[in-house]
């Protein structure tokens, strides 16, 4: 696994066997970037059920101002302060152990990426309702094109579902209250 561009591009992340360590293929990873491509500069951007790290070290390495990884596994955080380390990029990250959805409500966040293990149906909903309450401009969630999500949840507004195989992004924008 490598990171696919900007200031880390080419450079290879460390990995862990496993079925409960799903990480974000290389090709889906690039097609996100290059959809938030206006947006990634200067964020903060949360990496939810974080794995590896690949998507929040991808953020900073296109112009995330900060990355803040959440992640339950011990092994895997340890994993994650690894990839950072040898980026140096330790200083721009914040690696958080712990549920996610515990965590995710009180992130001050452009942008969050949300990919549970897809066995674990209600880690989804957990995630995006704890989004409620501190609700990002931006949440995207990796899911399995078999397994299907709300349009809204809370002020969060499905606004965009792209499929690669077996594996879909669904993009949720806050919702702009009128008065």
């Amino acid at each position: 696994m490598r990171v696919i561009g900007g200031e880390f591009r080419s450079r290879r992340l460390q990995s862990m066997p496993g079925i409960d360590v799903r990480p974000t293929p290389d090709k889906l990873r690039e097609s996100l970037f290059n959809i938030l491509r206006g947006e990634i500069e200067g964020s903060v951007f949360v990496d939810a059920y974080a794995g590896t790290g690949a998507v929040g070290i991808e953020a900073l390495s296109r112009g995330a101002h900060r990355a803040v990884f959440i992640e339950k596994d011990r092994d895997t955080v340890n994993l994650i302060r690894s990839n950072l380390a040898a980026l140096g990029a330790e200083a721009r990250a914040r690696v958080i152990h712990g549920p996610a959805a515990l965590y995710l409500g009180s992130m001050d966040a452009d942008i969050v990426f949300i990919d549970p293990p897809y066995p674990k149906d209600r880690e989804y909903r957990a995630a995006l309702e704890a989004l409620e309450t501190k609700p990002p401009g931006l949440a995207i969630v990796q899911h399995s094109t078999r397994f299907a999500l709300a349009e809204d949840y809370g002020p969060l507004r499905r606004t965009r579902i792209v499929k690669y195989g077996d594996n879909a992004l669904s993009f949720f924008r806050r919702a702009v209250i009128s008065e």
